[in-house]
């Protein structure tokens, strides 16, 4: 991988010099708000977004309210554990930065002394793109939409490869698919029993969702039972 880099012929580094050329041209203010985007924004979004689903599905309530939440749950959970697999990765390739092996790059961010392949941004927001799209498709869509953007300005910004991107999002899909049935195996029974408690039930559904079921009553209704001794008190 190494050598790859080295190559200034090589469709990875013309790909790199043509995405981070755009920076060269881009006023000041908009690489600056790229740069913070790349490095914080995007990823603050994909968490603000897995809290919206959230409280949209405890909301819709229903009887899979509890799966559903379970593979919410499992979102930032995937994205953790694929981070965690990615460092023995980079320790193997020791890719550096692209910016360390070649010259006229416009690096919008500083102090990145780490490897460079994989790229921790990218698999964290597609693990977490993917993991979202399992729970709900809708707000899955949005989330992989964002994950491609953040692999969009970390090469960009100057600081990863094309193929550290692109490797990101095949790592963190792979933890977020491949481990998705276990994940949900062992969070279901707990976010079940969490819906079922007085204290945590909040969790799951809201208030209004959790009247909703086979043993609620709706307000104002007679139940067959009342109605029976109604009919015996007249009698």
């Amino acid at each position: 991988m190494a050598v790859l880099a080295e190559s200034g012929s090589n469709p990875d580094v013309g790909l790199l010099y043509d995405i981070n050329g755009l920076a060269k041209d881009a006023p000041h203010w908009f690489d600056r708000g790229m740069e913070f985007v790349g490095e914080y924004g995007l990823l603050v979004a994909m968490v603000l977004l897995v809290v919206g689903c959230w409280w949209s599905v405890r909301r819709r309530g229903g009887e899979d309210s509890a799966s559903s939440v379970a593979a919410l749950v499992w979102a930032p959970l995937a994205a953790s554990l694929a981070v965690l697999v990615n460092v023995p990765i980079r320790g193997f390739v020791e890719r550096p930065r692209p910016f360390l092996d070649h010259t006229g790059l416009d690096v919008l961010i500083s102090g990145k002394t780490d490897y460079s392949f994989v790229s921790d941004h990218a698999t964290i927001t597609m693990a977490m793109g993917v993991a979202l799209f399992v729970a709900d498709r809708r707000f899955g869509v949005v989330g992989i939409g964002l994950a491609l953007l953040e692999g969009f300005c970390r090469v960009y910004m100057g600081v990863h490869y094309p193929t550290d991107v692109i490797g990101g999002f095949a790592l963190g899909t792979a933890v977020a698919l491949l481990l998705s049935p276990v994940a949900m195996a062992l969070l279901t029974p707990v976010l079940k029993a969490v819906e079922g408690s007085a204290w945590g039930g909040w969790v799951v559904r809201s208030a209004g969702a959790r009247g909703v079921g086979r043993d609620a009553l709706i307000p104002g209704a007679r139940t067959e039972s009342s109605g029976t001794e109604e009919r015996d008190l007249a009698a």
